[in-house]
């Protein structure tokens, strides 16, 4: 019960972490700090390398938004559980994101021209990618011990 109500959070917690200040970079301390969100990276990708960014949207918004969306679905008796391991595919897919972000603020500082520094929204759009996957195991293992199925399920053809 918990688990379903927990997953939700995420629907509301995913846009704000879009918007949310991943990271703050600058090109010389003179110039000072100008703050990166996943949305803003977004619209400056979608002016130079429009493919880039349809990847970039469909694993930083669809992805694990689709998942999130999916885990409810199944949790409210609406979906069949042998979906599970699609999702579990979206949730991987959504954690690719992550792994880029660090690659370049790894990659900034080893050039050493500007400063980047990590802000509050990376912190939170990690932290949801993670309670997603978390979600989605706990989800898979109550399939497996055989709680939590509902009756609407058991109808289903």
């Amino acid at each position: 019960m918990i688990l379903r109500y927990a997953n939700l959070t995420l629907l509301i917690l995913f846009p704000i972490a879009w918007f949310a200040p991943l990271l703050r970079a600058g090109l010389l301390p003179l110039f000072g700090l100008s703050e990166i969100s996943v949305i803003s990276g977004l619209q400056s990708l979608w002016d130079s390398d429009v493919f880039l960014a349809l990847l970039v949207t469909f694993f930083a918004l669809f992805a694990p938004y689709m998942k999130t969306i999916g885990l409810a679905l199944i949790h409210f008796g609406l979906m069949r559980r042998k979906t599970l391991p699609a999702l579990q595919i979206l949730g991987k897919l959504a954690m690719a994101d992550i792994f880029l972000v660090a690659l370049y603020i790894t990659i900034s500082k080893g050039i050493g021209v500007g400063k980047i520094e990590t802000a509050w929204g990376l912190y939170l759009f990690t932290a949801c990618i993670l309670a997603s996957i978390l979600f989605g195991y706990l989800t898979e293992k109550s399939s497996r011990s055989g709680h939590t199925v509902s009756k609407q399920e058991t109808n289903m053809p």
